[in-house]
């Protein structure tokens, strides 16, 4: 085996220790913040003052293609935002094991093809 062969498994196997790893914690979406008015008269959002927030919202498509998605509570932002963080970093990991899946097809076709 060559070198490059023998690295392209080493990152292989880390690539693949690393997803699943992301796995357990990747949330699909994409995070926003809002800032809302409420409705209680004489509160200071109502006129020229701050609004109420920020209030993290995740937006995601569905399996059927529309466009949704949810509040997150105070308690759960901290983990929400690491889990849409890891979603992005495994698609990132995702990516690069298929170029190199696509790079080692493509290595044995031409090793084939020299031996025929």
């Amino acid at each position: 085996m060559t070198p490059t062969a023998n690295r392209q498994l080493d990152r292989r196997a880390e690539l693949l220790a690393e997803i699943g790893r992301l796995a357990e914690i990747a949330i699909f979406g994409t995070l926003s913040e809002t800032y809302r008015r409420c409705g209680s008269l004489g509160c200071h959002c109502q006129g020229r003052g701050p609004k109420h927030g920020p209030h993290l919202h995740v937006s995601y498509r569905s399996a059927e293609g529309k466009t949704t998605g949810y509040y997150v509570p105070k308690a759960a932002q901290e983990k929400i935002r690491s889990g849409v963080a890891a979603w992005q970093t495994l698609q990132e990991r995702l990516r690069e094991l298929a170029e190199l899946t696509k790079e080692q097809v493509l290595q044995r076709a031409k090793e084939e093809n020299r031996e025929q």
